[in-house]
C-alpha cells in the first residue's frame, strides 16, 4: 500500500532539508537517542559483572563481550544498508527494535556469561539495524546542504543518552546492586523505541529518489553514475576511493578507542580503588562530551569542511589516551576522558557526512553499510588486541598502544583524503579513485 503524501511533500516530490522535515526529523533524532541507550546500559556494569557475578578474570575474557557486540553490529550494518535500499528504511528500524526488546531480560536473567555473551549479539543485531537506518533516515530527509549538521544532532542525541544511561546505572549499581535494577532502563528504551518506530516514523525512501532525479538533473548525460553492485560499493568504500577509505580506517580506529574504553577503563579505574558511582561518572563523562560537542561540530563542518575535523580530531584523542594512561586520580582521569570525548566528537559525524557527500543516492546506503562495517569491527579489534596487551603486560600498555594507533591513523588521513565539501565541482565524480 503506498504511503501518503507528508505534510512537506509538493506536486514534484518530497522536499529536502532540516527545516522542511523537521519534525519526522525531530523524530527519528529522539528515537535514535533510545538506540544509545540500549548501549548505555551496559557502559558501567558489565565491565564490572564479569568478575563480580561470574568469575571472568582474564581482561581478554571478560571483554568477549565487546568483541560479538563489534564483529555482529558490523556485519549487520552492511547487511542494514542493502535491506534499507531493498525493502526500504523502516521495516529495517523496526526489526532491529523488535531484536532488541531480549537483551536487558538476558542480561537479567543471565546464568552464565555466555548469556551475556549471546545477549550482546542481540545487541549488535539491534544497533546495527536501528542506528544505521536512524543515520540512513536522517541523510535522506537532510539533503547535501546541512547534511553535517543532521549527522551531529543525530549522532548527539545517541552518545548523549549512552552517556546518561551510564550515569544513571552506575547510580543504580552502587545503590542497589550491578543486576536487575540497571537493566530496567533498556527494558523501557526497547518498548518506546518499537512504539514509536512502528507508529509514528514515516519511510524516507521517497526523499533519495527525489535528491536523485535532482542531481541528475544537474549533471549532464555523459557524467551520470553507472548502477553499482554491493561488491563495486564496498571495494569503492574500503580501498579504492581516497575519501571514503580513509573515512573507513579513521572510523574502524576511532571504535578501537571507544572498545577500549568500554571493556577496561570501568576495570582500570576500579583498580585504583575507585568507587562504582565515581566510574559511572567517568564512564558517562566521555560520551558525554563526545554527545554534545557533536552539536557543534556537525555543523561546522559544514562551514570548514570535513578533513581537518576528522584528522584534528584522531590526534587529539591520541593524546587524550596518553593522558589516560600517565595520569591517576579522578580529576585527571576526567580530563582525559573529556577530552577524548572532544577528539570523537570532531570526527564521528564528519565521517558520516563525509561519506554522504561523496556516495551518490542510489547506493549512498550500501556506502554508509560498509563504513560502518569497518568503524564497527573497531569495536571487535579494540577488545581483542587491548585484552590481550593488557593480560600479557599491563593495562597501561594497551593505552598506549592504542593511542599510537590513533595518532597513526590521523596521519593517514592527512595523507591521502582530499576534502568533500563543498564539492569541487557540481559534477564530482561519485566513483573517483
Amino acid at each position: 500500500m503506498a504511503e501518503s503524501p507528508g505534510p512537506t511533500d509538493t506536486a514534484e516530490g518530497p522536499r529536502l532539508g532540516l527545516k522542511e522535515n523537521l519534525a519526522q526529523f525531530s523524530l527519528l533524532v529522539g528515537v535514535n537517542a533510545l538506540v544509545g541507550g540500549m548501549i548505555g546500559q551496559e557502559r558501567t556494569v558489565l565491565p564490572l559483572l564479569a568478575e563480580a557475578e561470574f568469575g571472568v578474570s582474564a581482561l581478554s575474557a571478560t571483554l568477549t563481550f565487546i568483541a560479538a557486540f563489534g564483529v555482529v553490529k558490523a556485519a549487520t550494518n552492511f547487511v542494514a544498508g542493502t535491506l534499507s535500499d531493498r525493502h526500504g528504511r523502516r521495516p529495517v528500524l523496526i526489526a532491529g527494535w523488535l531484536i532488541g526488546i531480549p537483551v536487558p531480560l538476558m542480561l537479567i536473567w543471565a546464568p552464565t556469561w555466555g548469556w551475556v555473551i549471546a545477549a550482546n549479539v542481540l545487541l549488535g543485531v539491534n544497533q546495527g539495524l536501528t542506528w544505521s537506518t536512524t543515520v540512513i533516515m536522517k541523510i535522506d530527509l537532510a539533503g547535501p546542504r546541512r547534511r553535517g549538521l543532521a549527522m551531529g544532532l543525530n549522532e548527539a542525541a545517541g552518545y548523549g543518552a549512552v552517556a546518561v544511561t551510564a550515569l544513571a546505572t552506575g547510580f543504580i549499581a552502587d545503590r542497589w546492586g550491578l543486576r536487575p535494577e540497571p537493566f530496567f532502563l533498556g527494558l523501557a528504551f526497547a518498548g518506546l523505541g518499537l512504539g514509536l518506530s512502528v507508529v509514528f516514523v514515516r519511510e524516507t525512501q521517497h526523499h533519495v529518489h527525489q535528491e536523485a532525479n535532482q542531481l541528475r538533473a544537474e549533471t549532464s548525460d555523459d557524467n551520470r553514475p553507472e548502477e553499482l553492485t554491493t561488491s563495486e560499493v564496498f571495494a569503492i568504500t574500503s580501498f579504492r576511493e581516497r575519501a571514503l577509505s580513509s573515512c573507513s580506517q579513521a572510523g574502524l580506529v576511532n571504535n578501537l578507542n571507544d572498545g577500549l574504553a568500554w571493556g577496561l577503563f570501568p576495570i582500570y579505574f576500579a583498580d585504583q580503588g575507585l568507587s562504582i558511582s565515581r566510574i559511572g561518572v567517568l564512564a558517562a563523562l566521555y560520551p558525554a562530551v563526545w554527545g554534545l560537542g557533536q552539536l557543534y561540530t556537525g555543523g561546522l563542518s559544514d562551514r570548514i569542511g570535513r578533513k581537518p575535523l576528522i584528522a584534528g580530531g584522531m590526534i587529539v584523542q591520541a593524546g587524550a589516551l596518553a593522558i589516560m594512561a600517565t595520569t591517576t586520580g579522578f580529576w585527571p582521569w576526567a580530563l582525559g576522558a573529556a577530552t577524548l570525548g572532544a577528539g570523537t566528537a570532531m570526527v564521528y559525524p564528519t565521517l558520516l557526512a563525509a561519506i554522504g557527500d561523496v556516495a551518490h543516492p542510489s547506493w549512498r546506503a550500501r556506502a554508509v553499510g560498509v563504513y560502518r562495517l569497518w568503524r564497527d569491527l573497531g569495536f571487535a579489534v579494540g577488545a581483542v588486541f587491548a585484552g590481550i596487551m593488557a593480560d600479557l603486560i599491563s593495562i597501561r600498555a594497551a593505552i598506549y598502544a592504542v593511542a599510537a594507533l590513533t595518532a597513526l591513523s590521523g596521519l593517514m588521513v592527512i595523507l591521502r583524503m582530499y576534502e568533500t565539501h563543498p564539492p569541487a565541482s557540481p559534477e564530482l565524480s561519485r566513483t573517483r579513485a
